[in-house]
């Protein structure tokens, strides 16, 4: 029988799924989450994410927990990954949960652990100074036999932990190693740039077995994708479900799900990027209940849980996991620099048969800054849902590149 399931990180999806269920749950969030959740009986544990020390750490937040019976923690997002690994090796007995959290939070260590379990990746280095990125870079530029007067190798710099696009910057030459570093980028990771396809997949994992996989195509990488991916991607849905079954087997991941983002080559090899064991962004888990018809967060929540039978999950998830014949997509939409006023949604958007729905918003007048690091914060999505993966695609690059906002 299960018990209690602790949300860490507040989703209103995450809670109206699990009430829905009929799971007995209890949501572990920031104190000012507190007034809603009491307003609309949502058990609650407030907690602070961001401070671990003798007085805030996994022993006393399982003391919280333990009135509500809690015996699987599910992280709903980046920052609560190895508090979820924390509080699952104490109520299971097992402290290597704790240490397989923090593969998935140090992207150094990460790297290094797909390295030792035989996967291709780029060459990476942890570094403490901009000095260190300059020699990492020449060093690329040796291994290249680059020519005077011929392009720097790319230099991908990231946070050790941050999710997503978070912090991250392209560094194409020596010149913007100068210009784009600060103090506060270090310590971080730099690595190579990995040529190729780069997509996502989305598996969920019950006794360490795959037992749905979803493939994203990323059409541009922050701003649009979708889901299945096309019929290039589908093809090799046996390969890729191949080195995500290594992957999950390599990382001891048992329970839960991965989110790994691959890179394909144009000779065709299959590269890996970095793997993270929560909910993904880009409005996916939105796509994947659309394109292949059931709640996401359901499949999270079930593959989480060592006491979900054998039975169970084989009856939640759907045979056809290359998708239905619908395709379902999203562009996250960022404005231009320079002062915007005013909303506006393309006739031809509205009127097109694969158009969905969009969250974008009349903005108040202000000015978009030049220069941000990352892609900013985007003002809102546009949906799209259709039979045909071509003109999905080509919708989305259409759709990147309008101006919304003037």
């Amino acid at each position: 029988m299960s018990g209690s399931i602790a949300l860490l990180g507040w989703s209103l999806p995450a809670i109206e799924t699990a009430r829905r269920m009929g799971r007995d749950h209890v949501v572990v969030s920031f104190a000012e989450f507190e007034p809603y959740a009491l307003q609309h009986d949502i058990p609650f544990v407030a907690w602070n994410f961001g401070s671990w020390n003798e007085q805030s750490n996994a022993l006393q937040l399982r003391e919280l927990l333990a009135p509500h019976g809690v015996d699987v923690a599910i992280p709903l997002f980046e920052e609560t990954v190895e508090w979820a690994g924390a509080l699952n090796s104490l109520l299971r007995d097992d402290p290597r949960l704790l240490g397989r959290s923090y593969l998935f939070r140090n992207k150094a260590i990460m790297k290094r652990k797909a390295l030792l379990a035989g996967f291709r990746v780029g060459l990476f280095e942890e570094v403490h100074g901009v000095e260190q990125v300059r020699q990492f870079m020449k060093r690329l530029n040796e291994a290249n036999l680059q020519l005077p007067g011929e392009e720097d190798a790319w230099v991908h710099l990231k946070p050790f932990s941050a999710a997503g696009t978070v912090g991250h910057k392209l560094l194409r030459t020596q010149a913007d190693i100068d210009a784009r570093l600060v103090p506060e980028d270090f310590p971080c990771l730099v690595e190579s740039h990995l040529p190729g396809k780069e997509f996502s997949c989305e598996a969920f994992i019950h006794q360490g077995k795959v037992r749905f996989l979803n493939i994203t195509e990323y059409v541009k990488l922050g701003y649009s994708n979708f889901v299945p991916a096309g019929p290039e991607l589908e093809a090799r849905r046996d390969r890729i479900m191949a080195a995500t079954e290594d992957l999950a087997r390599s990382f001891g991941i048992e329970y839960g799900m991965l989110h790994p983002e691959w890179f394909l080559t144009e000779d065709d090899k299959l590269s890996f990027g970095e793997v993270a064991c929560r909910i993904p962004g880009g409005h996916i888990f939105e796509l994947i209940e659309t394109a292949h018809g059931f709640d996401p967060i359901e499949a999270l929540i079930l593959c989480s849980d060592p006491n979900v039978t054998e039975e169970e999950i084989a009856a939640f998830f759907p045979d056809d996991a290359g998708g239905r014949g619908t395709w379902a997509g999203s562009v996250m939409v960022y404005p231009k620099p320079g002062h915007v006023s005013r909303l506006e949604i393309p006739e031809e958007l509205k009127e097109d048969p694969f158009f969905e729905s969009h969250t974008l918003i009349s903005p108040s007048e202000h000015k978009v800054p030049e220069g941000r690091e990352g892609f900013g914060n985007h003002y809102g999505t546009v949906f799209f849902r259709g039979d045909d993966p071509d003109r999905m695609r080509d919708l989305l690059v259409h759709y990147q590149d309008t101006d919304f906002f003037q």
